[in-house]
């Protein structure tokens, strides 16, 4: 079955510290469904990675084999249009209260019916409070 897949989770592959067992059972799905992302997804992702290797917390050659591995994945981006961002993003973020980063993949996990993969304490109980589903492998 597929799932949104969120950034909490992609970063979590790309660092030793942040493993976690529902991150490693959404990377071992992706071999056989598909993970379903908003826009956003890679900016932010490729940003953490940046940020991380200026920092000095990972290599190029790691940002390398990271970004080789996501390229790899099963992940579908969802185009999300202006009217999208302006309407119901703006709107999730503001009365869940989360950022509107946040409030793209509940957005995307609503519109689409699927379950949401995210480690983020916050987004996943906005998710349970508008009964989308979460991700548990």
């Amino acid at each position: 079955m597929s799932f949104v897949l969120d950034a909490s989770v992609t970063l979590a592959w790309c660092f030793k510290d942040e493993s976690d067992v529902r991150a490693a059972k959404a990377l071992g799905h992706l071999s056989s469904t598909t993970g379903v992302v908003p826009s956003i997804w890679g900016l932010e992702v490729a940003n953490a990675l940046l940020v991380a290797e200026r920092r000095g917390r990972v290599s190029a050659a790691e940002v390398a084999n990271v970004v080789d591995l996501l390229r790899e994945l099963r992940i579908e981006i969802d185009p999300t249009p202006r009217e999208t961002v302006f309407g119901p993003v703006l709107s999730l973020a503001r009365a869940q209260k989360l950022s509107a980063y946040d409030s793209a993949y509940l957005e995307l996990a609503l519109r689409v019916g699927l379950p949401l993969a995210t480690l983020d304490v916050r987004l996943a109980e906005a998710a349970t409070r508008l009964g989308v589903g979460l991700f548990h492998g």
